[in-house]
């Protein structure tokens, strides 16, 4: 398209000529074989560009009046086509693909010296898999997920679950709370979990039973980190609440829970224990799954792994959970003359470390992809 020199500087004939610029743009932009770098060089080419050359003969050779018509119309020619350009670079991939679907790249415009584009397949993190695996046992059971948030309030995390202030088992946790929450009351201040019981109250709160909930997370305690300690870990608990809940149920369950994820081949034993937010409570313990109970190293030669910590829920904490429904307006319907229930955790990070010989539970929280990589 040859640029004619402009004689007439009305607004009208100005529309004419830039609505042609524009038509002429608009056609070379939308050509699917156009080269980006040919076009940038055509239009916006500082030697011999057309916008270079509409400068020179119509915005330079103009009338100062006729500056200000020209001025703006060009400035939006330049615009569209640096924009459309930056559009086309950006799609460049999928611009291509197109292009030689429809044939209108020759295989000699494909360099296929260059490295591939290829997409890794990702795989779930151990522990995620771990978790993932755990849960979905109980889900084929009948239970659903619970979630909660990481920071807590003490009520549900300590006080609910019959940890009154200044307990032992207390200290026992190692929690971490949030800063300026000495002007609160107790039971209001905030921390981060040291447990995924607080989802259980929380459960509690908002539904009236018969409950079945297994509950995933991740928590926090101020531990020291070596090989078999994380201030950060993850755990799995379930809550299993209705009439005529009885510790053989719970025997039951874990039972065949433990089948269902090590294998039909695993036995499983309880010991007797305390936690205070059940009674009574038991450690429970399964036959090695790499010896099969004969004695072996990872079993300290007993033949058995303990694993988890359950026990039948305290009368005390389904109280407590009753007098906050009545503090929020709700009906107190945890009545422990007719219901009852039972709650059993375990810590995903030792069931992963066994389940995948690991030495070290930092390498889960390395982010080391050398690592990584041996699961995928």
């Amino acid at each position: 398209m040859t640029i004619p020199q402009l004689t007439d500087y009305t607004e009208a004939s100005l529309d004419k000529a830039f609505s042609e610029l524009n038509i002429e743009a608009d056609r070379a932009l939308n050509s699917v074989t156009a080269d980006n770098e040919t076009l940038r060089l055509e239009w916006l080419g500082r030697k011999q560009g057309r916008l270079k050359t509409i400068s020179d003969l119509w915005l330079k050779a103009a009338p100062p009046e006729a500056k200000r018509l020209i001025g703006p119309r060009f400035n939006a020619l330049k615009e569209k086509i640096e924009v459309e350009l930056e559009r086309r670079n950006s799609s460049l991939p999928g611009i291509r693909q197109a292009n030689i679907h429809a044939g209108n790249i020759v295989e000699s415009q494909i360099d296929v010296t260059l490295p591939g584009s290829a997409q890794r397949i990702g795989a779930e993190h151990p522990l995620i898999k771990t978790m993932a695996e755990i849960v979905g046992v109980f889900q084929r059971m009948g239970y659903s997920v619970g979630l909660g948030p990481e920071v807590e309030n003490d009520f549900n995390n300590f006080e609910s679950l019959n940890f009154p202030p200044n307990h032992p088992a207390r200290d026992t946790q190692d929690t971490l709370v949030l800063a300026g929450q000495e002007q609160k009351p107790l039971r209001e201040r905030l921390l981060m979990r040291t447990h995924t019981s607080p989802v259980q109250i929380r459960t509690m709160l908002e539904q009236a039973p018969p409950l079945r909930i297994v509950i995933p997370g991740k928590v926090h305690r101020n531990e020291a980190a070596d090989a078999t300690h994380s201030p950060v870990f993850h755990q799995v608990e379930g809550l299993c609440v209705d009439t005529n809940i009885t510790f053989s149920d719970l025997k039951g369950t874990l039972d065949h829970a433990m089948k269902a994820f090590f294998g039909s081949a695993v036995k499983t034993r309880f010991f007797p224990s305390f936690f205070p937010f059940t009674e009574p409570s038991a450690d429970v313990q399964i036959s090695c799954i790499f010896c099969g109970g004969k004695g072996c190293r990872k079993c300290k030669h007993s033949g058995w792994i303990e694993l988890l910590g359950c026990g039948m829920v305290d009368p005390a904490v389904f109280e407590a959970v009753n007098a906050r429904r009545i503090e929020l307006g709700r009906e107190p319907v945890y009545d422990t003359s007719r219901i009852s229930g039972f709650a059993f955790g375990m810590g995903v990070d030792r069931i992963a470390m066994m389940k995948y010989g690991i030495s070290d539970i930092g390498l889960l929280y390395s982010g080391d992809m050398r690592f990584l990589e041996q699961f995928a």
